[in-house]
């Protein structure tokens, strides 16, 4: 799957669970305003209704009463009226009702308002027509029955106002409930979007960090390790094209080292023909030689040692890269070896008018190694801290007894090395410092050397004031 769909389809679970709860949300709200429209519009004016029908009665109570007393005709048809009324108000009534309870209680309501009524209205006409001498009644002739009535209106609005109640609570759980799921979708939704880009983000930094790790090795040289191809999509094709690459880069390089091994080796064996001829001329071997005849020698014998020390440089590398360079393991005193090459490097240093000095720190300088290899170390050290010190500047080899290890220092007063190119100071053919002569692989030899002894170089530099390379070298030599 593609890095752009493995994106779309972690979004897309986060849009769906976000619209899952719009949906349910957009439900409960649809069913907290069908609430609220029926409590409005039915059950709010029902209990308005019912109460104004018991204030009605009431109303009705007493004008019967006051008629039964003061015999006014004018209190029937007030009566009458309110009569009229409160029929019609139950009427209205039965079309708000809304559960059997409701409709239960308003029946019973209108069953006795009914009798009431005719109740009422059969006593006013026995009172009209007995005229004014007829001894008023004892109790009005319908007040059981308004009582009645009464009892079912108040039975009716306890029941109309338990359908608010439950309204209010079907509310409070809707609400509830609505909080709950849109609380538990934002928390979903959060933990699949952090999940989503953490595995996404994992997925490409990991991979990025490998790509990066292994373009640092190609950068300096090292072709060997590929990295993982896993997955199909943008970062395996990636890497695959990458590991395709430094597949190809290995085989050049490989092509390149054997090119220069082989042709190395063809050169060296003329050349040492061409200097030990001119070593022979140079000594009169063949005859006495006339200045002219000297001087062209001369050149020939430093052209021939320069051309000779190159390849065999380049002999070295090639064997240190593949490992085939052999070592003459044995005991090695540092600090005679340190003497010798300094002994070796000091017309150069008197030439460049440099200070060359020895110095010892500790007791104990026997290691396990290859003398003449370590003397090539220290003299490629030398040499080049000779190289890039001005005149009058000092150059100091120390030998340091370091435990278990041994330190060889070599520190100079020199033009110090740029803090850009210190990463890539010990580099096969790179240099510094450009117009100081040298083939720019004195000092991947000394790498090489040094770790072919299971050893490690370093190097501190500040531009401007020197430099010092510290070799550190383990006293014996580890299991292979």
């Amino acid at each position: 799957m593609r890095l752009a769909s493995k994106i779309f389809l972690g979004f897309s679970l986060v849009i769906l669970v976000l619209a899952a709860v719009g949906v349910l949300s957009l439900r409960a709200v649809g069913r907290l305003v069908s609430l609220n429209r029926e409590v409005a519009s039915e059950t709010l004016p029902a209990l308005r209704l019912t109460g104004d029908v018991r204030d009605t009665m009431l109303a009705l109570a007493r004008l019967e009463a006051r008629y039964t007393i003061l015999r006014d005709p004018r209190y029937v048809m007030v009566w009458a009226e309110r009569a009229d009324a409160v029929h019609a108000d139950l009427a209205r009534l039965r079309a708000l009702a809304r559960t059997e309870d409701e409709a239960r209680q308003l029946a019973d309501a209108a069953a006795a308002f009914k009798q009431y009524r005719e109740a009422v209205r059969s006593e006013q006409e026995r009172l009209v027509a007995a005229g004014t001498r007829a001894p008023a009644p004892s109790e009005p002739a319908g007040r059981a029955l308004a009582e009645r009535v009464e009892a079912s209106l108040e039975a009716l609005q306890a029941a109309t106002y338990a359908r608010v109640l439950q309204a209010q609570a079907e509310v409070a759980r809707l609400e509830a409930r609505t909080w709950t799921g849109v609380v538990v979708a934002l928390a979903t939704s959060l933990a699949l979007a952090l999940l989503t880009t953490a595995i996404i983000a994992l997925r490409i930094t990991r991979s990025l960090r490998r790509l990066s790790a292994a373009t640092s090795a190609v950068a300096a040289g090292s072709f060997r390790e590929p990295i993982p191809t896993g997955g199909n999509d943008e970062i395996g094709v990636l890497a695959r094209s990458f590991n395709a690459m430094a597949a190809r880069l290995r085989q050049l390089d490989e092509m390149k080292e054997e090119f220069f091994a082989t042709l190395s080796h063809e050169l060296r064996s003329p050349l040492t023909s061409v200097r030990e001829a001119s070593h022979l001329l140079a000594d009169h071997v063949a005859g006495p030689l006339a200045p002219k005849q000297a001087r062209l020698v001369e050149i020939i014998q430093r052209s021939s040692d320069r051309l000779l020390r190159l390849v065999n440089q380049i002999l070295d590398i090639s064997r240190l890269r593949a490992g085939l360079l052999p070592l003459q393991r044995g005991p090695v005193d540092l600090d005679r070896l340190v003497t010798r090459a300094a002994e070796e490097l000091r017309p150069q240093a008197e030439e460049a008018r440099v200070t060359l000095d020895r110095e010892r720190l500790g007791d104990r300088f026997t290691i396990n190694g290859d003398e003449d290899r370590l003397v090539q170390v220290v003299v490629n050290l030398l040499a080049n801290a000779i190289r890039f010190t001005p005149a009058g500047g000092r150059v100091v080899v120390r030998v340091v007894d370091a435990g278990s290890e041994c330190e060889v220092q070599v520190e100079d007063t020199g033009l110090g090395i740029p803090a850009s190119e210190l990463p890539h100071i010990f580099e096969s053919y790179r240099q510094a410092h450009l117009g100081k002569g040298g083939t720019g692989l004195g000092l991947s030899i000394v790498r090489g050397l040094v770790q072919a002894h299971r050893g490690r170089v370093t190097v501190e530099s500040q531009e401007g004031k020197g430099s010092r390379f510290t070799v550190l070298l383990p006293r014996e030599a580890p299991a292979a």
